[in-house]
């Protein structure tokens, strides 16, 4: 069967609504910086009023890197679960506008679409509050097995182990994917996520995964230590290939029997890290699809997260593609 997708995303649809604020509000809300914290609806809606000026745009994070490989020029298609009201139109428009495959039926009852309340402190760093709403309904009617079958990778966020139904969704989609010969990539989403699902996910990894995204924190969370080399050691090999961004110090990509150290340029004009990770994987997958060597595959990683890093949001205002060398 031939390939007609680069990459598919399994993923939250989310709506991100960001605003620049003090590390004070953090504490005043109760939000751990540089965390994601899930909340109500009753407790998302309390957070927005209280917030300042506020940008939105469409979100998730694996959406996030399906909109990067589009702008770098692969064909990409998503899977996730949004609402038919405001904001589910709009992260329907925002996806197809940027070139990614959207074709999930909304809701037309349940949970309204998911938002995610970002807050930007003056270190760039970001805190978010997400209400998962329709996402939490993501299920195995929602897999395109023919989407799956016909795409090089399949991407899967980790965010979305947190329901039944959801782990059912990505058990199906990975199983369609090995029966048809493709890749599974997958990423550990954030330290409380592996916190919650450390044993599951160190047993999908083994047995499913391809290809792992983390970062520093994540890596140390899963192996519960505080020792990089330590986290560094216990990953290597259980799975084919998983890099580790390390901010602005690059990023490390291990397989069974190498380790890459590739750097990244320094950057001045830091204004919101919201997406980095995101985006480094959009350049690593692309790489990846075209036949690169590993290296060259998380240079373009580091290029695309740091060219996000210096707006806000994790939509990049132009065109990727330039970053391909």
């Amino acid at each position: 069967m031939t390939t007609h997708f680069d990459v598919t995303g399994i993923g939250n649809a989310i709506v991100d609504v960001l605003s620049f604020t003090g590390e004070e509000a953090l504490a005043v809300h109760g939000l751990v910086k540089g965390s994601m914290t899930l909340v109500g609806e009753a407790r998302s809606n309390a957070l927005y009023t209280k917030m300042g000026q506020a940008t939105e745009c469409s979100g998730g994070s694996v959406a996030n890197s399906l909109a990067g490989l589009a702008s770098l020029g692969a064909q990409t298609a998503f899977i996730g679960k949004v609402r038919n009201d405001t904001l589910g139109g709009i992260f329907t428009h925002d996806m197809r506008a940027v070139g990614v495959h959207f074709a999930s039926i909304p809701a037309i009852d349940g949970p309204s679409t998911a938002n995610c309340l970002v807050y930007v402190t003056p270190d760039a760093q970001r805190t978010m509050a997400t209400y998962i709403g329709a996402c939490s309904n993501v299920s195995e009617a929602d897999i395109d097995e023919d989407i799956i079958a016909r795409s090089a990778i399949t991407y899967i966020e980790g965010y979305l182990w947190d329901t039944e139904n959801a782990k059912a969704a990505i058990r199906k989609a990975m199983q369609t994917a090995r029966q048809a010969g493709r890749k599974i990539a997958f990423t550990l989403s954030d330290t409380f996520c592996v916190d919650r699902h450390r044993a599951a996910f160190l047993q999908m990894i083994k047995r499913d995964v391809d290809m792992l995204f983390a970062n520093e924190s994540e890596a140390k969370s899963l192996f519960q230590t505080d020792d990089m080399k330590k986290a560094l050691d216990e990953l290597r090999g259980l799975c084919p290939i998983a890099t580790v961004t390390r901010g602005e110090e690059g990023s490390i990509v291990l397989t069974t029997q190498t380790t890459e150290v590739i750097p990244t340029t320094k950057l001045l004009n830091i204004v919101d890290t919201t997406g980095a990770g995101d985006l480094y994987a959009s350049g690593f997958l692309y790489g990846l699809t075209r036949g690169w060597d590993l290296v060259s595959c998380a240079t373009l990683g580091n290029r695309c997260a740091g060219e996000i890093i210096q707006q806000l949001g994790a939509r990049s205002h132009k065109k990727l593609a330039q970053l391909v060398a």
